[in-house]
C-alpha cells in the first residue's frame, strides 16, 4: 500500500468511525404507529370506548378521530388517559371550519389534539369559478385563529386535487392551496394513497414545500389506476376503495416515500383504510407492518 492509498483508507476509517451509530445503520422506524379511526367507524358508532381499548391492545399509540359519536371532550379523554394512548388530530368538515370553528378549538384542546384537519372541501364549492379561492382565504383565517389557540390547521387530499382546474388557470388545485395558503396557518395531512393514485409522487411534493407535511395518510392499494392526468377528478374513488390492502400488502412504496420524512416534516403517521374487509385485522396486519419497517 503506498502512502496515498495508506491515507485515503485512513482518512475514511476515521469519517467512518465518527459518524453516529444512527448515520451508520441508515435506518428510521415509525416510533408512534396511528390510526385514522374512520377504518373501524361501524365499530365506534356501536362501542366507541371499546374500539379505542381495541385499538390500543394492538399496539397503536396515536389516533385521529373522525367524529365523537355524541361524546363529550372530557369523555374522551378520560378515554384516551385510560388506555395509554393519545389523539394528535382529529378531522372535521369544511362546514364545521366555516361556522363553528371557535367550540370546535375549544373541543380540541379539551381532548388534547395538536392538529384539526379539513379532509375536503365540497363538490358544490370546488366547482364554482371561485371555490378553491373561497376555500384559501378561509383556511388562512382559520389557521391564524387555530395558531392563537395553540392548535395547527390542517388539510386532507382526495384526488380532485390533482386534477388541472380551468378556473384556476389550469394550476393544481392541490399546488394553489399550497401556494396560496401562509405556510404557518395551513400545513398538510397529505393522504399519501390518494395522491400516488391520482399520479402524482409524494417526494417530489416533499421537497418543493419541505416542513409542510406533519401528517400523512399511510394506506395501501393492491393496484393502481390508468386514468389520463386530465381525467383524475373524475376518477371513481369507490372502485379504489375496493382495492385497498393492509400496509405492506400494496404497490406502494413506503420505504422510498418515508426516506424523504425529514425533509417533509412527517411527525404523525396514520394509517388508514376506507374500506377494510374486517376492520381489526386489517388494523392488525397494518401495525405488524408499519411498526416494524425501516426506511
Amino acid at each position: 500500500m503506498n502512502r496515498r492509498t495508506f491515507l485515503e483508507s485512513s482518512v475514511a476509517a476515521a469519517v467512518f468511525i465518527s459518524l453516529p451509530a444512527r448515520a451508520l445503520a441508515a435506518t428510521h422506524k415509525i416510533e408512534k404507529v396511528g390510526t385514522q379511526l374512520y377504518t373501524a367507524r361501524g365499530s365506534m358508532k356501536t362501542d366507541f370506548a371499546g374500539t379505542i381499548t381495541k385499538v390500543a391492545a394492538i399496539g397503536y399509540k396515536e389516533l385521529e378521530f373522525a367524529g365523537y359519536f355524541n361524546h363529550s371532550p372530557q369523555e374522551i379523554r378520560l378515554i384516551l388517559e385510560k388506555n395509554a394512548i393519545t389523539a394528535p388530530s382529529c378531522h372535521v368538515d369544511y362546514a364545521m371550519v366555516q361556522n363553528h370553528w371557535p367550540e370546535t378549538l375549544d373541543a380540541a384542546r379539551t381532548i388534547g389534539h395538536r392538529y384539526v384537519v379539513c379532509p375536503s372541501i365540497d363538490d358544490t364549492q370546488r366547482k364554482q369559478p371561485d371555490g378553491y379561492k373561497q376555500a384559501a382565504e378561509l383556511f388562512n383565517k382559520a389557521g391564524e385563529a387555530s395558531k392563537k389557540a395553540g392548535i395547527q390547521f390542517a388539510y386532507h387530499n382526495h384526488t380532485a386535487e390533482f386534477q388541472p382546474d380551468p378556473n384556476l388557470g389550469g394550476k393544481l388545485p392541490y399546488d394553489f392551496l399550497l401556494d396560496s395558503t401562509d405556510a404557518n396557518f395551513l400545513k398538510m395531512e397529505m393522504d399519501l394513497c390518494w395522491a400516488t393514485v391520482a399520479g402524482r409522487d409524494p417526494v417530489t411534493y416533499f421537497h418543493r414545500y419541505p416542513g409542510r407535511f406533519p401528517l400523512v395518510h399511510v394506506k395501501d392499494v393492491s393496484k393502481l389506476p390508468h386514468v389520463a392526468p386530465d381525467q383524475i377528478g373524475s376518477l371513481n374513488l369507490q372502485l379504489v376503495e375496493a382495492d385497498m390492502v393492509p400496509a405492506g400488502k400494496g404497490v406502494i412504496d413506503w420505504k422510498r416515500i418515508f426516506a424523504s420524512a425529514e425533509t417533509a416534516g412527517i411527525q404523525h403517521y396514520f394509517y388508514e383504510n376506507d374500506a377494510p374487509k374486517e376492520p381489526f385485522s386489517d388494523l392488525t396486519v397494518s401495525y405488524a407492518y408499519l411498526s416494524t419497517l425501516q426506511f
